[in-house]
């Protein structure tokens, strides 16, 4: 069973559609007891980082960083993603999960903001969540502010600078596009993180 969190920001209708349609067991939950439960765990999201702030106040935050350290195959996709790292300029003021180092940070004004549509991925090898993905794929993006490139960057995309496009390490892993708007490339990925 994936469980999808729902805390009012995200693509969930597209998300759940997209492993619905690869027939893995799947539901959408904003129920802390139903997330620690879970299988594998799904944080989606657009939008703005404070909208990350429900998460304490709906006992989520707690409960996503337990079954993060205790070996859950975890997934966040777009501001799910950004969520991982220490926090965000778009709302310093709400904490991300600190499970990678940095920050995440608006494009550099060169290019034009938000970064939306197709672009390829820099993959390296030897990734469980990218296994048969082909350099230079493309994925589908829509965002404003961007992750750095870190130790634990397995893919990154161009665009102004470079940024991280996934993020792997043990249990835990982020994808800055959308897998479920991504046609076959993304249905892989997504195949592969519940092959986890």
């Amino acid at each position: 069973m994936i469980a999808i969190v729902d805390y009012g920001a995200g693509n969930l209708n597209s998300v759940k559609a997209a492993f619905d349609h690869l027939g893995v067991e799947n539901v959408v939950t904003n129920k802390p007891a139903v997330v620690s439960a879970a299988d594998r765990i799904v944080l989606p999201g657009v939008g703005h980082f404070s909208a990350l702030s429900v998460l304490d106040p709906a006992g989520l935050r707690g409960v996503l960083l337990e079954v993060a350290h205790h070996g859950t195959p975890f997934l966040g996709i777009c501001l799910g993603m950004q969520w991982l790292f220490q926090g965000s300029e778009e709302c310093s003021e709400i904490e991300g999960a600190g499970l990678f180092p940095g920050t995440c940070r608006l494009f550099p004004s060169l290019v034009k903001s938000p970064h939306v549509g197709w672009n390829s991925l820099s993959v390296r090898e030897g990734s469980r969540l990218l296994r048969e993905i082909a350099q230079d794929s493309f994925v589908y993006y829509s965002h404003s502010f961007q992750a750095p490139v870190v130790e634990e960057t397995i893919a990154a995309t161009e665009y102004g600078l470079q940024f991280s496009a996934v993020v792997e390490r043990m249990n835990v892993f982020g994808v800055q596009f959308h897998p479920e708007k991504s046609g076959e490339v993304g249905l892989r990925i997504l195949k592969n993180f519940c092959e986890v």
